[in-house]
Parts: C-alpha cells; sequence; structure tokens
C-alpha cells in the first residue's frame, strides 16, 4: 500500500466512529466532518469525490468518483482494493446504475427519463466508441447545462465506469415529432441497449 493510501484509510480509521455515527451530531458538525473526509481524500488524489449514503440497518455505503476522468479511475480502485475490512461500511469503487426510471436534476432543469428518446450514431471509424443523440423535452438545446445535465442523467441510468469508457461522442435535440420515425428508441431502453452494445463490442 502507497503512502497516500495507508495516511487516508489511517485517518478513515480513526475517525470512523464519529463517521459511522455522522446522523448524530449537528448539521454543523456534519458539514466539518464531511469537508474533512473530503480534504483527506484530496491529499491523496485530487479531483476524486464521495458520495455517502444514509445509515442503514446494515451501515452506510461510501461510493468514490472519479467524477468520470478516465486518468483517474486506478485511484479509485486502488483506494477501494485497499480499504480496510470495517464493520458497518462498503466501500464502493464508481457512481454504481440507478435504473432506468429517473427524474435527474441539473442547474435549472430537470430531465425526466420516460420523456427522453435516444439514437447511436454510427462511426465505422471508431466502432467501439459509443456516440449518441439523445432528444430531450426542452427547446434550450444549445444550453451547456443540458448538454452536462443529459450526460449526468446518462451516468445515472449506466453508472460512472461504463459512462465514461463508451460514451464518446453526446450530442442533444429536442423531442421530433414522431420520434420511432427519426430513428430514436425510448431512453428507458438504454441500459439494455448499453448491455448489447458492450457483448457486439467483445465479439
Amino acid at each position: 500500500m502507497n503512502e497516500k493510501i495507508n495516511k487516508f484509510w489511517n485517518w478513515f480509521v480513526a475517525n470512523n466512529e464519529r463517521l459511522t455515527m455522522l446522523s448524530e451530531y449537528s448539521s454543523e458538525e456534519q458539514d466539518k466532518m464531511l469537508d474533512e473526509l473530503q480534504e483527506n481524500l484530496t491529499a491523496y488524489c485530487e479531483g476524486l469525490t464521495f458520495d455517502m449514503g444514509e445509515q442503514t440497518k446494515n451501515g452506510r455505503r461510501l461510493v468514490f468518483s472519479a467524477e468520470g476522468d478516465i486518468e483517474l479511475f486506478r485511484y479509485v480502485v486502488e483506494l477501494v482494493e485497499n480499504a480496510p475490512d470495517l464493520d458497518w461500511w462498503e466501500f464502493v469503487p464508481f457512481k454504481q446504475p440507478h435504473g432506468n426510471d429517473l427524474k435527474v436534476h441539473f442547474g435549472k432543469y430537470y430531465f425526466d427519463t420516460k420523456k427522453m428518446y435516444f439514437q447511436q450514431l454510427e462511426n465505422e471509424e471508431e466502432p467501439d466508441i459509443l456516440g449518441l443523440r439523445v432528444a430531450i423535452d426542452h427547446p434550450e438545446t444549445d444550453d451547456e447545462d443540458i448538454l452536462v445535465g443529459t450526460y449526468v442523467t446518462l451516468e445515472a441510468m449506466i453508472g460512472e465506469f461504463d459512462c465514461a469508457t463508451l460514451l464518446g461522442y453526446l450530442d442533444v435535440c429536442t423531442v421530433p415529432e414522431k420520434p420511432a420515425k427519426e430513428g430514436f428508441r425510448p431512453l428507458v431502453d438504454f441500459p439494455e441497449f448499453i448491455e448489447w452494445f458492450k457483448v457486439q463490442r467483445d465479439k
């Protein structure tokens, strides 16, 4: 285990009880502890973030993320591979899939997967990289928040790892009057499509 990983987990173990019982503290104390956790995570590798789940009867889940930066993926994997075996904690690499029926809020926009569509954009030069056009129920498709929010929605559907490693190009448009005739599929089919795409890619 390298020194930075060791230092992070030593800090975590020393603060294990406080973090486990986080919800028992005041909002101010909770924010302070979470800030400390982020500071120690950044000291290990700048660019990594985390998401801590609510306490359940089985404990807490702590997800580490590289925010889609493939160059940092190995640091996430190494961190989790070297995690201590602690009661009440599950350490998970990368943001996980959350299913196909989602409503995602980003900026001033809401993205309802039941009202969105997608089509694959073919690229003969790079068949292993997925190009995607997503049709959304918003007219302001030139707003940067629309593009980022669409990506965040896709990431929530299929998870950080697949989204970052498979999706090479993304653009957005408004939903056409007859999506199916324009070659679009309902976005709720996207996770199933991704599994098919991976099988075709690996043949």
